[in-house]
């Protein structure tokens, strides 16, 4: 991971992650990959992540180390002189 992770930041997922969709239950399997946004930091360095389908809503919320995750970005940092 490069640089720190905040509220808010659009990430993806390093390894393939189970969990089971936050309303109905039901198993699933989040792929390498996968897109979330950051929704809360944890004083242990976790972050609780939400991943959502594209019409945003919700089908997982749950805690991730910093060590799964990477930062997407969508603009390029300026270097410095």
């Amino acid at each position: 991971m490069v640089g720190k992770i905040k509220m808010h930041d659009v990430v993806a997922l390093l390894q393939d992650v189970q969990t089971k969709h936050f309303e109905s239950g039901q198993a699933l399997v989040l792929r390498r990959g996968q897109i979330g946004t950051v929704v809360m930091t944890y004083p242990d360095g976790a972050f609780e992540v939400e991943f959502a389908d594209r019409d945003g809503r919700a089908f997982a919320i749950l805690p991730l180390r910093p060590d799964q995750l990477m930062v997407l970005h969508d603009t390029p940092d300026f270097a410095a002189a």
